[in-house]
C-alpha cells in the first residue's frame, strides 16, 4: 500500500510489470481500480502536469493511498481488473447494471407431460434449458409464440395435477388440455419435441415434421387434423419471416456502440441458434477521454464476467484489446470465441439493425435530456438565479397512522435523476405521527453527512409540506451553518390536485401559484413525485418487514435458540401464549426474570 505523502519516493521504485492499480480515499474505500501493461508507467501518469479531464482531477484530489497487484501478463490484468471493479464497484469506474442473472425457458423432460416455464438461477434442475434470454420481456413472448403454435401446457404440476376440467387456456386455444386427457401421450409429445427443436432454430425440420403429419391425416381422410396441421405450417413460417436472422446455428451477440453529445449507448442483441432472444440497452456514464473503441473493450470484459459466452461476438467498432478480449474469454468459455467487426451478408444486416437501435435510443435520450435542460431553464428564470441550478434535492415522509416512518431524499441534475445519491431514512427519534420532528432527523442527518464528509451541496432542496415543515428545514440549515441552499416548499392544498400546487419562498412570506403548462412546476413535480415514490416505497418495504415479525423478537435476552427451544417446546406461538408463568420457568435456560418478560409480553392488559 503507497501513502500519497510518499508518492514520488514510491513512484521511482514501483514495477514496471503489468497489473492492477487500487485508488483509496480518505475513508478507505475503492474509488478507481485499473490496469496496466506498464503499472510505473500508468500510475505515475496522473501525477504528472497535463490536461486531466474535470473527472480525473477530481478523483485525483481524492486519492490518499494505492495498491497494486502484479499479474503474469496484460491479458490476466485485464481480467483481474474486471473482477476487481465487480467486486468494489468503484464511483470513478464505468460501471454497468447487469447483476441479476439472465432468464431462460425451462422443460422438465422428466414429467410424463412436460411444462415450458420460465426459470432464473442455477441451471441444475434434471431436464432442458433454452436461452439465455436477455430480458423477461423476450421470454414472455416466445413463450407465448410457443402457446400459439403448439397448444403446450405452462402451467404449475400442482396446478395440472388437480384439474377436473379444461381451463380457460383450452377455451382461447392456447392449450390441448393433457390435464383431462384430451389429447393423447405420444402426440403431446410430438408438440413438445417441436416446441424443443423450435427452441433450437430448427425450424425448417419443424415445419417438414408437421407436413408429414398433414399428409399422412389427409391419406386418412382426417381433413379436420390435417387442416389443423396447415394452419400451423402458415403460423410458424410467419413466425420465422417475422425475425432477420435465420439459418444460424450457434450462439452470437452482435454489440453495437455510439457516443453523440457526450452521450454513450451501447446495445447487445442475443441470436440464439438463428433466433434474435431480444436485446439489452446500456447508457454508462463517461467522461471526454473515454472514447467508443475503449468504452467497447471496458463493456465487454464486464459484461461477460458472469454471463454466458456466446461463440461469435460481432461488434461495430474496431477496439485494440481484441486479441486479448479473445484469450480471455476463450479461456473462460474453454472453447475458441471469436470476436469480429468485419462481415458481410446477413451478418451486416444484424449490425445494422443493432446500430440503428443504439442511435434511436441515443436521440431519445438527448431529446429527454434536452427537455429536463429547458425545465431547469425555466426554475433558474422563476427563482431569478444567476446561474442554472446544478444539483436539485426533495424530501418526503411517508408513514401509517405514524408507524414506521420513513423519509427519503431524491437528487436531480441536468442529467435528470441521480439514484446514486438517493437515501432513505428509517426515522427512530421521533414521537407517533410527528412529521415535524421526522423532517427535521432526515435534514440533519443528511446534510450532517455531506458536511462531514465534503460532498456538495445541492443549489436547491425541496421540501414536500407547508410553511411549517419549511420552516423546520430553515432551522436545521441554521443550525448547520449552511447558507447556500435554498429552501423551497411545496404544498398540495386542500383540493391536492396536481397543478394546483403552492410553491413556498422567502420563509414562507413568498408564495406562488403556477400556471399549469408551467416548465418549472413541471420540473418541481417531477422531483417531488419521485421522492414520494420512494418513500412509500421504503415505508411499505419497513411495514411488511415488520408485519412477520415475531413478538419473541422484541424480548430482550431472548436470543435465536431460546425461541426455538420455547416454539418446539410448547408446539408453536400459540402454545406459548397460553402457557402459564409458572410453566414457562420450567423450560431450561430461561430464568424467571425471562419468564416474566415473555408472560407479560402476551399478557401486559
Amino acid at each position: 500500500m503507497i501513502d500519497i505523502k510518499d508518492i514520488t519516493h514510491s513512484l521511482k521504485n514501483m514495477t514496471s510489470n503489468p497489473g492492477v492499480y487500487r485508488m483509496y480515499d480518505s475513508d478507505n474505500k475503492v474509488i478507481y481500480v485499473g490496469k496496466a501493461k506498464n503499472l510505473k508507467k500508468r500510475v505515475s501518469s496522473y501525477f504528472r502536469a497535463g490536461r486531466h479531464s474535470v473527472r480525473i482531477k477530481r478523483m485525483i484530489s481524492l486519492i490518499k493511498k494505492i495498491d497494486i497487484t502484479i499479474t503474469k501478463s496484460e491479458a490476466d490484468a485485464f481480467l483481474f481488473e474486471n473482477i476487481q471493479i465487480k467486486k468494489f464497484r468503484p464511483k470513478f469506474n464505468i460501471l454497468l447494471r447487469d447483476d441479476k442473472s439472465y432468464p431462460y425457458i425451462y422443460v422438465d423432460t422428466q414429467h410424463s407431460y412436460p411444462r415450458l416455464s420460465f426459470y432464473r438461477g442455477k441451471r441444475k434442475k434434471v431436464g432442458k434449458f433454452f436461452g439465455p434470454y436477455s430480458n423477461v420481456y423476450s421470454v414472455r413472448d416466445a413463450l407465448n409464440t410457443l402457446q400459439k403454435l403448439f397448444k403446450v401446457r405452462q402451467c404449475s404440476d400442482s396446478f395440472f395435477s388437480n384439474r377436473s376440467r379444461p381451463c380457460l387456456q383450452y377455451q382461447i386455444e392456447r392449450c390441448s388440455a393433457p390435464c383431462v386427457n384430451l389429447i393423447e401421450q405420444a402426440n403431446y409429445m410430438s408438440d413438445i419435441n417441436m416446441s424443443m427443436k423450435f427452441l433450437d432454430g430448427k425450424n425448417t425440420e419443424v415445419i417438414d415434421m408437421l407436413i408429414k403429419k398433414m399428409e399422412v391425416a389427409s391419406n386418412k381422410k382426417k381433413y379436420e387434423d390435417a387442416a389443423n396441421y396447415r394452419d400451423q405450417i402458415e403460423s410458424l413460417r410467419h413466425t420465422c419471416e417475422q425475425s432477420v436472422v435465420s439459418a444460424e446455428k450457434g450462439d452470437v451477440d452482435i454489440i453495437s456502440v455510439f457516443i453523440v453529445s457526450e452521450t454513450a449507448c451501447i446495445q447487445v442483441f442475443n441470436i440464439r441458434n438463428g433466433v434474435n432472444f431480444g436485446n439489452e440497452t446500456f447508457f454508462p456514464e463517461i467522461d471526454e477521454t473515454i472514447n467508443e473503441s475503449t468504452l467497447l473493450s471496458i463493456f465487454i470484459g464486464q459484461y461477460y464476467i458472469s454471463k454466458h459466452i456466446p461463440r461469435e461476438i460481432i461488434i461495430n467498432k474496431i477496439t485494440k484489446d481484441k486479441k486479448i478480449l479473445e484469450f480471455i474469454l476463450s479461456k473462460k468459455k474453454t472453447s475458441k470465441v471469436v470476436i469480429t467487426n468485419s462481415v458481410r451478408g446477413i451478418r451486416q444486416k444484424w449490425i445494422e439493425l443493432a446500430e440503428k437501435n443504439t442511435l434511436s435510443s441515443i436521440n431519445t435520450k438527448i431529446l429527454s435530456k434536452k427537455n429536463i435542460f429547458n425545465r431547469f431553464q425555466a426554475l433558474q428564470e422563476l427563482l431569478e438565479m444567476n446561474e442554472m441550478p446544478k444539483k436539485l434535492e426533495c424530501f418526503d415522509v411517508s408513514h401509517t397512522f405514524g408507524e414506521e416512518t420513513v423519509a427519503s431524499c431524491v437528487s436531480f441534475s441536468i442529467e435528470g435523476p441521480q439514484k446514486k445519491d438517493y437515501r432513505r431514512f428509517n426515522i427512530k427519534c421521533t414521537s407517533i405521527g410527528d412529521d415535524y420532528a421526522a423532517m427535521r432527523e432526515a435534514l440533519e442527518r443528511h446534510f450532517s453527512r455531506l458536511k462531514k464528509s465534503d460532498l456538495s451541496l445541492p443549489d436547491i432542496c425541496f421540501i414536500d409540506g407547508g410553511v411549517g415543515q419549511v420552516n423546520i428545514a430553515l432551522k436545521v440549515m441554521e443550525d448547520l451553518q449552511i447558507s447556500t441552499v435554498q429552501i423551497i416548499g411545496v404544498s398540495k392544498g386542500k383540493a391536492r390536485k396536481a397543478g394546483e400546487e403552492t410553491i413556498i419562498m422567502d420563509f414562507g412570506k413568498k408564495k406562488i401559484n403556477l400556471e399549469k403548462n408551467s416548465l418549472a412546476l413541471h420540473l418541481i413535480q417531477q422531483i417531488r413525485d419521485e421522492a414520494h415514490r420512494f418513500a412509500i416505497t421504503g415505508h411499505r418495504k419497513r411495514r411488511d418487514k415488520n408485519k412477520f415479525k415475531s413478538p419473541l423478537e422484541e424480548i430482550p435476552g431472548l436470543g435465536p435458540k431460546r425461541k426455538q427451544i420455547l416454539l418446539k417446546h410448547f408446539g408453536g406461538l400459540q402454545g406459548l401464549v397460553k402457557a402459564g408463568e409458572d410453566e414457562i420457568k420450567k423450560i431450561p435456560g430461561i430464568n424467571k426474570t425471562l419468564a416474566e418478560a415473555i408472560y407479560y409480553r402476551f399478557h401486559n392488559n
